[in-house]
């Protein structure tokens, strides 16, 4: 069906061949990715199930992103009752290679230019205007994020039976992290803005970099995209150049007018408890995709994601109690079933 849509959607005259579909990926969602070629030109066939798939978002947020000048794909064709999208290729380049490589190599510096182009991106996403037409991220929909890593993380995965005084503990330490992220000034939040998520579109030094998997995107803490590119779940660097980096992105927001009032020790703060609210939820998301939707190579990336949380949380007094329960009744058994333990 997609294919015939496909040629339907390119005006491929009957009778010619028809352009065969490639799989390109799927990802984290039940969304699928094709590969069309047709006259010279390449596109992504994208077959996003209208049950359990919002493509009229993902439409929505990618005007919203290129009217801002973000690099988004260029929607073709799009039939939202069947799901089906034809988009702009942006080849098949991840960020996240090339700075794995970089990494490897002792590049940071060359990283680091990489990342403040990956930051001026999304500068460019943070001064949009339209951030009112997309859904708050209020207290509900953070806490039922935090809530994942209650119920796939502890209950699901790890098989923790919580007694009402743990549950106590674990409630308090997510409603401060709630207060913090609502106290934070608003912006655009594009919500999963990492290294898998942004592609390389040329092979510069500092290459322009477009922009997926944005249809999730609300209106929310101006932190939460910096911490999820800084603290990427999938690669790690010396706290040292993350806070530097960060340092940069809260310099420049300043003079963008984002943050004007925001000191550099209130943004450090903000920084890390925005941070500390997206590993919770992360730590549940990758449990579910292991135990509901059988991709079991997420738990591999638990370790990195507890890591971050414990070197951050230990710093702020108010989580205590929740850090020495972590570290007596989850991790013990994390390090357990995890394909590597947590140092």
């Amino acid at each position: 069906m997609l294919q015939q849509w496909v040629c339907r959607a390119l005006e491929v005259p009957v009778g010619s061949p028809v352009p065969p579909l490639s799989m390109v990926s799927g990802d984290a969602s039940f969304r699928r990715y094709f590969r069309a070629s047709w006259q010279g030109h390449s596109y992504i066939a994208v077959d996003a199930p209208p049950q359990h798939e919002n493509s009229s978002a993902f439409i929505r947020v990618c005007r919203m992103l290129r009217a801002a000048g973000v690099r988004a794909p260029e929607i073709f064709a799009s039939d939202l009752e069947r799901g089906f999208l034809l988009l702009e290729d942006f080849g098949d380049s991840q960020l996240l290679p090339t700075l794995s490589r970089l990494q490897s190599e002792g590049e940071s510096q060359r990283a680091g230019a990489i990342y403040q182009s990956a930051l001026q991106t999304l500068l460019l996403i943070q001064r949009s205007p339209e951030k009112e037409r997309l859904d708050p991220y209020d207290r509900d929909q953070l806490r039922s994020e935090m809530q994942l890593f209650s119920d796939w993380f502890c209950k699901a995965f790890l098989e923790l039976e919580l007694s009402d005084s743990e549950r106590a503990v674990v409630d308090q330490a997510m409603h401060f992290l709630e207060e913090a992220a609502l106290s934070q000034p608003t912006v655009m939040v594009h919500r999963d803005f990492h290294s898998r998520n942004l592609m390389l579109l040329d092979d510069s030094a500092v290459p322009a970099l477009g922009v997926i998997d944005f249809q999730d995107a609300v209106h929310g803490p101006y932190s939460y995209d910096v911490v999820s590119l800084l603290r990427d779940c999938y690669l790690r660097w010396e706290p040292e150049t993350v806070n530097l980096w960060a340092l940069t992105y809260w310099q420049a927001a300043r003079v963008e007018g984002l943050l004007a009032d925001v000191s550099e020790a209130q943004f450090l703060r903000d920084f890390d408890l925005m941070g500390l609210q997206r590993h919770l939820k992360v730590m549940g998301i990758f449990c579910r995709l292991s135990l509901r939707d059988n991709k079991s190579r997420y738990l591999a990336d638990i370790p990195l994601v507890i890591q971050y949380f414990l070197e951050v949380s230990r710093r702020y007094p108010e989580l205590g109690d929740f850090v020495e329960w972590f570290n007596r009744r989850a991790l013990p058994v994390a390090n357990q079933r995890l394909p590597k333990s947590v140092g």
